[in-house]
């Protein structure tokens, strides 16, 4: 499957989180959505890319933006990677990958690590695409600020 477009809808789905608790996308159409796809739980850049999302938190809130990580880790791996850095935003696991393929980011093994900036109205605004893990988050923050300024 091939990436949604930009000004589409961004396709909605349900995975659970780190935590078991279930989350649906369109459920969070009152806040921007940073829905970003990584690769593997506990590995050098994504471990870079999770710190560097858990250090810009507080500036994603103060542009009411939600941040959720997704990867085909499972549940419990999940929770040992966002216990072990304190990561205070959303994992969502797709073990069974529908939707790394729903969104065109499947790759043979893994998630490639692309990310979609989603607005309140449900609709993709930005795809980012060969994420730097260290400086994405102030990148997407950039965006933001233009976007909702």
């Amino acid at each position: 499957m091939s990436l949604p477009r930009l000004n589409a809808p961004a396709p909605d789905f349900t995975l659970l989180d780190q935590d078991g608790k279930s989350h649906t996308l369109s459920y969070h159409r009152e806040s921007w959505v940073l829905l970003y796809f990584y690769p593997k739980d506990d590995t050098p850049g994504c471990t870079k890319e999770a710190c560097s999302m858990r250090d810009s938190l507080p500036d994603f809130g103060t542009l009411k933006a939600k941040v959720f990580g997704v990867s085909v880790d499972t549940v419990a791996s999940h929770k040992k990677f966002a216990d072990k850095y304190q990561l205070p935003f959303t994992l969502l696991a797709d073990p069974e990958k529908e939707v790394v393929k729903l969104y065109g980011v499947a790759g043979p093994l893994m998630a490639r690590r692309t990310s979609f900036l989603i607005d309140p109205g449900g609709v993709v605004k930005k795809i980012y695409e060969d994420v730097n893990p260290v400086t994405h988050a102030k990148d997407v923050l950039a965006d933001l600020a233009r976007l909702t300024g």
